[in-house]
């Protein structure tokens, strides 16, 4: 296919924006949030008025995916419009690659300033790292380099410092704090806000654990955690409109990832089946929604299939901005479907959680050590410089692990055989229109379709795999 064999340079739009005409942008992301874990979908529980609101109000994505059942890996491809195993960021904890172009670098093509606040994941948060913030592209960042709780430590430009509060409004609050300022210069900007929550150990505040009197404290800690980062949301929706710029702000909310589970203890699938670590439908379809007044003048809902890997090609089509040498693209502007235009997605979505361990980072532990280096004009305790080099290679027809591949409402799932069978696969096919909740296995039924996806499959991971070695840059 020929979109496996090509990097694309250009990506544009119809028309020109003028400086004036330059929408900011805010993306969101929660931590673990499933796609029940909201009461638009169904959750006559979980308290979250605010997103319930936003999706009577925005485009509601009923079909949206996170590119990888993990957290890192989905949070680089919101940087780079990459599948993640392109750049080697398999799991938890892995990093971005340096030679990566990120959409905080591409940004600023179009004279857009650039904040990162909350769960990074992506590499240290140490200044010097070649995989922090500040060297992929964010002119402020507030930052932990991994899920973050009540009161925590943060890197603020790579200074650690004390942030008092609950843990989303946190990181909305700096996130303001940069948007404010951005407001007075009369600067368009992109703001990631990335949400600790609802990620284990679950710890809620007082406030919103008491507003589920009913459950058990596990259960509330959770619910809790969901309603601040709505509540958080809230007060970023607010003030939006107090700075005069809600009706000029693509904003973009969802999650890195399904539910951990069990369901009805720690998150939701929305009786999806899977969940977090898995790629069925509960490990990654994801609850999305994006508000952008002017554009979005009232409520509509899709199915079209999308996925995190859209954000960065949306983006840099809606701000027409060329990149020089582009990596390979996974994948596609949706900017049309945002618009309300005619939209179906041509390009297949491949999925690959590949067989590799995670990288333990432990943030509040990190920070603490970096804190006191910062204090006492220590020795680094660790060497960051070298995050996201390449170390390895791997042979092109290494296919370790469960991989999908979606075409329209057809979903084929290879999961690999228990360790006797070493090597081999159980094949998988699902018509997500008539099953989406999986439960009907019709591989037998459709033999021809199975090799023909599996085909695909193949040559889209082979292409993974040259990227993975370093044939992009």
């Amino acid at each position: 296919m020929r979109f496996l064999l090509t990097t694309l340079v250009i990506l544009a739009t119809s028309h020109i924006l003028s400086a004036a005409d330059k929408p900011n942008i805010i993306l969101c992301m929660a931590d673990d949030q499933g796609y029940g874990d909201v009461g638009y979908n169904g959750n006559d529980v979980v308290k979250t008025p605010v997103l319930d609101a936003m999706s009577k109000s925005g485009l509601r994505f009923d079909r949206f995916y996170a590119a990888a059942p993990v957290c890192s890996p989905t949070r680089g491809s919101v940087m780079t419009g990459r599948h993640p195993n392109r750049f080697g960021c398999f799991k938890w904890g892995n990093t971005l690659r340096p030679q990566e172009v990120t959409i905080a670098e591409a940004v600023k093509k179009a004279g857009y300033a650039s904040g990162h606040f909350g769960k990074w994941h992506l590499g240290s948060c140490r200044a010097e790292s070649p995989a922090s913030p500040g060297n992929s592209g964010f002119d402020e960042w507030v930052s932990a380099p991994n899920f973050y709780d009540n009161d925590p430590l943060m890197s603020h430009n790579g200074i650690v410092k004390r942030y008092p509060g609950e843990s989303s409004m946190i990181a909305v609050d700096a996130a303001l704090d940069f948007i404010g300022e951005q407001v007075k210069q009369d600067q368009p900007f992109l703001a990631v806000i990335w949400f600790g929550s609802p990620h284990s150990p679950h710890i809620a505040s007082e406030e919103n654990q008491a507003l589920y009197p009913n459950e058990t404290k596990q259960r509330a800690n959770y619910l809790g955690e969901l309603t601040g980062i709505d509540t958080a949301m809230g007060k970023l929706r607010k003030q939006l409109g107090h700075l005069g710029i809600a009706d000029s702000t693509l904003l973009w909310y969802t999650s890195d990832n399904g539910a951990q589970g069990p369901e009805g203890v720690r998150g939701s699938s929305g009786g999806l089946r899977g969940k977090k670590g898995t790629l069925w439908e509960g490990g990654i379809r994801v609850p999305t929604i994006i508000e952008w007044p002017s554009v979005i003048s009232k409520n509509r809902i899709t199915d079209v299939a999308c996925n995190t890997i859209d954000i960065y090609p949306t983006v840099i089509d809606l701000l027409d901005i060329q990149i020089d040498s582009q990596p390979t693209l996974d994948g596609v502007s949706i900017l049309p479907l945002i618009e309300g235009k005619p939209f179906a997605r041509n390009q297949p979505i491949g999925f690959w959680d590949y067989a590799a361990g995670g990288t333990p980072r432990r943030a509040e532990q990190l920070l603490e050590v970096l804190q006191k280096e910062q204090k006492t004009g220590a020795k680094p305790a660790v060497d960051v410089t070298q995050e996201g080099s390449i170390t390895k290679q791997y042979a092109l027809d290494d296919y370790a692990g469960s991989s999908a591949w979606m075409e329209g409402p057809w979903k084929l799932l290879r999961q690999p055989v228990k360790k006797k069978n070493a090597g081999s696969f159980d094949y998988y096919l699902f018509n997500l229109e008539q099953d989406r909740n999986e439960e009907t296995n019709l591989a037998e039924d459709y033999p021809d379709r199975v090799k023909s996806m599996t085909k695909s499959l193949e040559a889209w991971q082979t292409s993974v795999i040259r990227s993975l070695n370093g044939e992009d840059y």
